[in-house]
């Protein structure tokens, strides 16, 4: 079964992606010759104008999401992943978890991010009622 999805997948993920970007294409074709036109009075865009547009637009201002990806918590992330962090946290002894603050404040730094890890590494010392 696994394998057969494994061989799927390299058919699927192409076409999903292609889907994706031919639906928000539309989507920012419709939006610009909606908008633009009567707001500024450029002229409308075809498909494959919005295509590049967006395209440039992902290139220009990145294609993940905002914010800070530093530390365990930095993008936000899913409950799960957060649990399974304070676990191994938890778990770890006092001087594997400074190495894991060591580590952090190289790959980090003086991102706004950084005290949030800082402060959980701190909560995790203390056991769960």
């Amino acid at each position: 079964m696994k394998r057969a999805f494994y061989k799927g997948r390299f058919i699927f993920m192409p076409l999903a992606c292609a889907t994706f970007l031919s639906l928000i294409s539309y989507a920012v074709m419709l939006l610009w010759n909606w908008l633009i036109p009567g707001i500024f009075g450029y002229s409308i865009i075809t498909f494959w104008q919005a295509m590049g547009l967006f395209i440039l637009s992902k290139l220009l201002f990145g294609f993940g999401r905002g914010g800070g990806r530093c530390g365990p918590f930095g993008g936000g992330g899913a409950p799960w992943m957060k649990r399974k962090m304070e676990e191994k946290l938890r778990n770890m002894t006092p001087e594997e978890r400074e190495r894991f603050k060591q580590k952090m404040q190289e790959r980090c730094g003086n991102h706004p991010f950084a005290q949030k890890w800082k402060n959980w590494t701190e909560e995790a010392k203390t056991p769960e009622h």
